[in-house]
């Protein structure tokens, strides 16, 4: 493979995990530069993001905003301070308030009706409006029946999870390309729901909809860096090559993370370690440098899960 075009990155995004649920040392030894925390105390998610594991960049959502007796308040694995439950607007004001204080990037809603109540429309628009004002997007995890197809209406910019519930319709599909990111979670999935949630994914890409990978790191047992099942997963929904790396929004190098990536196709584990050469970051072959580290396809932190077309 050339690598005429190599890049030096600091590695790859996982858009989706769970810090609380595993033991993240282990992301200083991977090909992650980024994770994004979408529910965990944030106290304690906060403190591991001043500390990064290896230099590991995190970004989160702190807590799980909630309906009274909604998901996942009633769960086992959820950490103490994890969620909040939000009975109206004022409650929703103070936790947005409260996530943002703590250094939260997104807010994360739970739309779960196959395990509780959900968030009627009023209520969610008011959460998506508040978090608007803080400067955060809304990531929602949108299950049950007709719940991912409201989220894009409603202001959602960025569902947690590819829809897994039911196939969506065509016409449903191309209605959120374009309007919302998905998160594609695809490797959580066994059966007839894997399946629903790579064609959907499938045909969401098609359409032009905005994919971001991410794992749910902490649902299962899973590696705890870039997630070989995932990728494949994409891969089978059509997500590959130059838009696999786009779906995986490489993230600038640092002193401590830096990877050549070969090309913009490249199978993302050929990233190779580069030792820091004093500023030189652009590299032509193996070991000619020059430039900047930037890729032109990387994105803004705050900007990851949104939509490319809305931006």
């Amino acid at each position: 493979m050339s690598v005429a075009d190599g890049t030096v990155i600091g590695g790859f995004t996982d858009h989706h995990v769970h810090l609380q649920l595993v033991d993240p040392a282990h992301l200083s030894s991977g090909l992650l530069g980024r994770v994004l925390d979408l529910g965990s105390a944030p106290a304690a998610v906060a403190a591991l993001a001043a500390e990064p594991p290896g230099g590991v960049a995190i970004s989160f959502a702190g807590a799980f905003l909630t309906p009274v007796g909604g998901y996942p308040s009633d769960r086992s694995w959820a950490p103490e301070g994890s969620f909040r439950k939000i009975a109206d607007a004022d409650a929703a004001e103070a936790a947005v308030a409260e996530m943002k204080a703590a250094g939260a990037s997104v807010i994360k809603v739970a739309s779960n009706s196959t395990a509780g109540p959900v968030f009627g429309d009023d209520l969610l628009q008011a959460i998506v409006r508040i978090a608007d004002r803080h400067g955060l997007p809304v990531v929602a995890h949108a299950e049950g029946p007709g719940e991912a197809q409201r989220m894009p209406r409603l202001g959602v910019r960025a569902l947690a999870h590819t829809p897994f519930t039911e196939r969506l319709s065509d016409a449903e599909v191309s209605a959120q390309a374009g309007r919302i990111a998905w998160i594609s979670t695809l490797a959580i999935h066994e059966g007839e729901t894997r399946a629903i949630a790579v064609d959907n994914l499938r045909r969401f890409h098609a359409h032009g909809g905005t994919v971001r990978y991410g794992t749910d790191l902490g649902n299962g047992d899973q590696p705890v860096g870039l997630n070989p099942a995932e990728i494949e997963a994409l891969r089978e929904a059509g997500v590959r090559g130059a838009a696999l790396i786009r779906a995986l929004v490489p993230v600038a190098a640092t002193a401590e993370r830096r990877f050549l990536l070969p090309a913009r196709d490249a199978d993302p584990f050929d990233l190779e370690p580069v030792p820091h050469p004093h500023g030189a970051t652009r590299l032509h072959g193996r070991g000619h440098a020059s430039g900047s580290t930037r890729p032109a396809h990387l994105v803004s932190p705050e900007s990851v899960i949104s939509p490319e077309s809305a931006r």
